[in-house]
C-alpha cells in the first residue's frame, strides 16, 4: 500500500479511536522507511497516547527537538548501544538522515557500539531484536532449549497417537 494511502488509514485509525491499529501501521511505515523523520515523529506522538515516554523517546531520538524526559527515558529502557542501534532501527549510511543533528545522533550511536564491541559495526550489520528484548535468546543455548521444547511436542503427540491406537485396537 503507498505512504499516502496508509497515513490516510492512520488518521482514520486514530479518528476512530483505533489507536493500537495506528501504531501498527505507523510500525511498518517506519520499517519501509526509516530515514522519515516525519513518520518517527507521528510514531512517537501515538506512543504519548499510550503514555510510553520511553517508546516516544526512542522515536523521537533523532529530532533537535525532543523532550529530554522522553530521551532520558529511552536511554535507560535500552542502556547499551547495541540496544540503543536495534531500538532505532535505522538502516543504511548516517549521511541519509535528513538532517545535522540526526547524522550526529546516528554515528555516536553506532561509535559507541563500535567502542563497546571492539569493532568496527554498521547500520545494517544490526540484527532486529524485539522491542522488550536485548538479547535475549540470540545464543545456541536459547536455540537448544527451542529445537527441545519442539522434539518434546512431537513426542507427547506421538505418545498420545500410540494411546489412542491401542485404545482402538486393544
Amino acid at each position: 500500500m503507498p505512504l499516502t494511502a496508509t497515513l490516510a488509514r492512520v488518521d482514520a485509525d486514530l479518528a476512530a479511536g483505533r489507536v493500537p491499529m495506528a501504531r501498527q501501521r505507523l510500525r511498518g511505515l517506519v520499517s519501509s522507511y526509516p530515514d522519515d523523520l516525519t513518520l518517527r515523529r507521528r510514531l512517537a506522538e501515538v506512543y504519548r497516547l499510550y503514555g510510553e515516554p520511553a517508546q516516544a523517546g526512542r522515536w523521537m531520538y533523532l529530532e533537535e527537538n525532543r523532550d529530554a524526559g522522553e530521551t532520558s527515558a529511552f536511554e535507560a529502557r535500552y542502556r547499551t548501544p547495541l540496544e540503543r542501534m536495534r531500538a532505532l532501527a535505522w538502516r543504511g549510511p548516517e549521511s541519509l538522515a535528513p538532517s545535522a543533528f540526526a547524522r550526529e545522533q546516528l554515528a555516536a550511536v553506532r561509535t559507541a557500539c563500535s567502542e563497546a564491541l571492539g569493532r568496527p559495526v554498521d547500520w545494517n550489520w544490526i540484527p532486529s531484536a524485539p522491542d522488550n528484548e536485548a538479547d535475549v535468546g540470540t545464543g545456541k543455548f536459547s536455540g537448544f532449549l527451542a529445537g527441545a521444547g519442539c522434539l518434546l511436542v512431537v513426542l507427547v503427540m506421538l505418545g498420545i497417537w500410540v494411546n489412542g491406537l491401542i485404545a482402538l485396537f486393544g
